[in-house]
């Protein structure tokens, strides 16, 4: 396999990469440290591109605390856009595809149909919207890109919401849990044997897609099966958003469609409960 740089890789997607990636027994994948693989330091990126000559730049590096972005525009907008656009000019200037990880958060979630590619991107949060803005960057950059869209990221990796309720199922009796903000988790070792697909695959179908697992869920329905499958004993009770106030506004609703990645690229998905129950699993 060509050589693929890895960017983020010690956040969670990251080190799912890494995890498939040698599951897989694949070759040509570069993970380098933070320090050499700042997205903000655009001649410490020159050098990485020049020493690996790379056929693919897969960005895992993101600025992820959503209610802290609300504070902190300006750091959440340089990792998110700036960042993003150092990789996409020299992603253009060397032939080298990119694949930008997105989110369901560039959506304002306020229908009640899965989204779709073309769907209007409009963000109710900082994060939301200086993600968009990461993606509006780079078709002015470089032609050959991947953007994937995702939801609700969880592994055996890193923190997550997972790991969280797990945690809190053995600390707490009862739980309250919000259950009105309708989404679907994504299994991030599933998204990760999505993108070494793509990059296996060779594809040149660039553009935007979607990916989460299969199904839809809320967080409380989530958050039960959760115990359910851990056979953890703890009471759950439904709350309202309204109940339980944040900095960011959620979308309400941030389905996805992913008819396009299915028909396009070939990706077999499963259901959200499947990948669960395998994570679960390997978490022991």
């Amino acid at each position: 396999m060509k050589t693929t740089l890895v960017f983020g890789a010690s956040g969670q997607l990251g080190q799912c990469l890494t995890h498939v990636a040698n599951e897989k027994n694949l070759a040509g994948l570069v993970f380098p440290p933070e320090a050499q693989a700042n997205i903000l330091d655009p001649a410490g990126l020159r050098t990485l591109f020049e020493q690996h000559q790379p056929a693919y730049a897969i960005n895992c590096a993101a600025y992820t605390a959503v209610d802290k972005a609300e504070d902190e525009v300006e750091i959440a907008r340089k990792v998110n856009r700036d960042g993003v656009e150092n990789l996409a000019r020299l992603c253009g200037e060397f032939g080298t595809v990119l694949i930008q990880i997105s989110t369901d958060f560039v959506f304002a979630g306020t229908g009640n149909q899965p989204l779709i590619e073309t769907d209007e991107a409009a963000p109710i949060s900082v994060y939301g919207l200086t993600k968009l803005e990461g993606e509006q960057v780079i078709p002015a950059l470089t032609s050959q890109y991947f953007i994937l869209r995702t939801s609700w990221l969880y592994s055996e990796f890193a923190g997550n919401f997972v790991k969280t309720m797990l945690k809190l199922g053995r600390e707490r009796d009862e739980l309250k849990i919000i259950w009105d903000q309708t989404g679907t988790p994504t299994y991030a070792i599933d998204l990760a044997g999505c993108i070494l697909h793509i990059v296996e695959s060779q594809s040149t179908a660039y553009g935007i897609y979607h990916y989460s697992n299969e199904g839809v869920t809320s967080w409380y329905d989530f958050a039960t099966a959760i115990f359910e499958l851990s056979h953890t004993a703890v009471k759950t009770f439904p709350i309202r958003t309204a109940e339980y106030p944040t900095k960011a506004t959620r979308p309400a609703f941030s389905v996805m469609d992913k008819s396009k990645i299915k028909q396009t690229l070939g990706v077999t998905i499963p259901h959200w409960r499947t990948s669960l129950a395998t994570c679960l699993e390997r978490l022991g």
